[in-house]
């Protein structure tokens, strides 16, 4: 996914978008001298509705990722699992804390669905790594069973405005900090998986392979 940002001398933003079919409305900014460059100002609109949903007999696909980051910056290739950060976003309908994940629409690929989710609920950027998994599990709201993919991303940019930052928060916080608090037992197995690759080394060569947003 590629964004590309043009900062004209009256504040707007022009934006191009590929792969990723969100809807951006060009905003204005302040004109505040040595501020424009690093504004991050975009105005996004979340997908809803459900007619583009994808099923597999009967089962509503979901996709989601694992936003993550190191706290300092990597030195070798592999860094303490110490550093590891993860971030998780609080549930609209609760206090609860989760990955951030959506369903998967038929227009886009996989990849692009965990992408857009991660955007849209977390207001993050970066690298998608190999999938981490497939659950199926019960949905609490309609009582039927879903699919749910999870991915890695190493977040590269974090966003100051982004869809659902009304109506969610997120927190960077340690692996082990966000097992605890995670509200569904298959994004803690996807947690616990993404450790193990990160201590053996095996998502470095997913990170260096995947494309930059």
């Amino acid at each position: 996914m590629k964004i590309f940002f043009r900062f004209w001398g009256n504040g707007l933003i022009t934006i191009l978008i590929s792969k990723l079919s969100f809807i951006f409305s060009p905003i204005f900014v302040p004109n505040t001298p040595g501020k424009l460059e690093n504004q991050k100002m975009i105005s996004i609109v979340s997908r809803t509705g459900r007619q583009f949903q994808r099923y597999n007999q009967g089962c509503r696909q979901v996709v989601g990722c694992i936003p993550y980051r190191y706290k300092t910056d990597k030195k070798s290739d592999r860094a303490p699992i110490e550093e590891l950060e993860v971030l998780v976003v609080s549930s609209q309908k609760g206090q609860g804390l989760l990955f951030p994940k959506g369903g998967w629409e038929i227009d886009e690929s996989i990849e692009e669905a965990a992408t857009r989710e991660t955007l849209e609920e977390a207001g993050v950027l970066g690298n998608v790594g190999c999938k981490l998994g497939k659950w199926s599990f019960k949905s609490k709201s309609r009582g039927t069973f879903d699919e749910g993919y999870m991915f890695p991303l190493l977040v590269k940019e974090q966003l100051d405005f982004w869809p659902e930052k009304n109506v969610r928060q997120r927190r960077w916080m340690a692996a082990s900090e966000a097992r605890e608090v995670c509200q569904h037992w298959w994004m803690k197995e996807a947690l616990d998986i993404l450790i193990q690759r990160l201590m053996n080394g095996q998502e470095k060569a997913d990170e260096d392979e995947a494309p930059s947003p």
